[in-house]
């Protein structure tokens, strides 16, 4: 987002993007390029899609995000030892020279989005540099924590973006230059998705895309946990560090606009009769017997009007809208604007998980969240517990509580396209 016109502007350094020297796979050493890239951690769905991940090759990049191992200890020592074999065989390479990386997203449907990959100043939220919109679950910045201090690496670029503007034609325009050469990479993953990447190396452009950057503030579109994770890990390290920067791909949405989807709930204990069955009197609630897109079209429906929710897990769909505004005003805190009081996952977390079903929001045994809509609906199914599905925020929601400094309850929503994981690494002890 812009800083320009904005007090914060000149009280703070703005968004401060450091070249650093890219680990890649060698193409000549794996299957494809497309067979060891993975989701994002978060969104990689446990066990089918892990399981899937692992077998599409024997580098694929999963093993360093989501080591499997008995201990969470002998998890991360197994990344490490991992990495450090990849390395070692030239698996992975490191780029000879720093850089930034232009990165490129395109998918059948007319979508395109490119940004840049850097080395990010890690900054303390009081400088209002990078803006959060979203609590995070210790529990997980911990493991990511100990993960990064295993491999001393940043193994997958947060998603960042920010509002172009004059300050930023410069860097605009140096992407789309780079996007007409020829790619160090290019690649298609199985969800559709080609990727291609670019290194920029020289002074002049470097220098160009860092000070039109300097005077910009960007939002946290995915990577919450990631953020607070590169923030504990400075914390530990003496200034300056490699640790004082992490990985990050930076958006304009100007001139990039992202899709903004729901995160959606899973409560592996909470058998859907008894869900519904405890919102009786509180929220009204109807059957549908129709198939997944339809549901969710009913569900778009009744979100503009108000707070609304679609449980599954049953073979059927059961509509949740209409709370009693008694319930809402007893258990919603008042003391947040008006925006965050009406969000749905404000309504799901403060009144349905703790006050309804009694489900704490922080437990893996009790809740996992994912983001595709189907696959939430079959785990539900498969294990007799609810599917929660939401429907998404609007950005300028987002937006405008973040600039507030107001944050939504934990993955509310889920910005994308997400970068590969598994194109470009930092490693930060070469």
């Amino acid at each position: 987002m812009n800083t320009a016109g904005h007090s914060e502007a000149t009280a703070h350094r703005g968004l401060e993007l450091t070249p650093f020297r890219g680990l890649r796979y060698d193409p000549d050493r794996v299957g494809s390029l497309a067979a060891v890239t993975s989701p994002p951690y978060d969104v990689v769905v446990r066990p089918d899609g892990l399981h899937h991940l692992e077998a599409a090759d024997p580098h694929n990049i999963v093993r360093l995000i989501l080591p499997q191992a008995a201990t969470p200890s002998a998890r991360n020592e197994q990344a490490a030892d991992t990495l450090r074999r990849w390395l070692s065989e030239g698996v992975l390479t490191t780029d000879p020279e720093p850089g930034l990386y232009v990165y490129e997203q395109r998918d059948g449907d007319g979508m395109l989005q490119r940004g840049i990959i850097g080395a990010l100043r890690v900054s303390d939220p009081a400088e209002q540099v990078v803006l959060p919109h979203e609590d995070v679950m210790p529990h997980i910045v911990a493991d990511r924590a100990a993960l990064m201090r295993a491999t001393s690496a940043n193994l997958e670029p947060l998603l960042l973006t920010y509002r172009g503007d004059d300050a930023t034609a410069a860097t605009a325009d140096l992407i789309e230059r780079t996007a007409e050469q020829p790619p160090l990479l290019a690649t298609t993953t199985e969800d559709g998705f080609h990727h291609r990447l670019w290194s920029v190396t020289s002074p002049g452009d470097l220098a160009a895309i860092q000070t039109g950057l300097g005077r910009h503030q960007a939002l946290i579109a995915d990577g919450h946990h990631r953020w607070a994770t590169y923030r504990r890990l400075r914390t530990e390290h003496p200034s300056p560090s490699p640790w004082d920067h992490g990985l990050v791909l930076l958006i304009d949405t100007a001139r990039y606009p992202l899709r903004v989807r729901a995160i959606h709930r899973l409560l592996h204990d909470l058998p859907v009769g008894e869900a519904v069955a405890a919102l009786e009197g509180r929220f009204r609630v109807r059957r549908l017997e129709v198939p997944l897109p339809e549901a969710l079209d009913a569900l778009a429906g009744a979100a503009g009007t108000g707070n609304a929710f679609l449980l599954a897990g049953d073979g059927a769909f059961h509509l949740v809208d209409r709370p009693d505004p008694g319930l809402l005003a007893r258990t919603i805190p008042a003391d947040r604007p008006e925006a965050w009081r009406t969000l749905d996952a404000t309504v799901l977390h403060a009144t349905l998980l703790e006050h309804v079903w009694r489900i704490p929001e922080d437990s893996p045994a009790h809740i996992a969240y994912i983001h595709d809509t189907a696959a939430t609906v079959e785990k539900a199914e498969r294990d007799g517990g609810t599917a929660v599905l939401m429907h998404p925020v609007r950005e300028e929601v987002v937006r405008d509580l973040a600039r507030q400094g107001v944050t939504m309850p934990r993955k509310s929503t889920s910005f994308g396209p997400k970068p590969a994981t598994g194109l470009v690494l930092r490693a930060l002890d070469l």
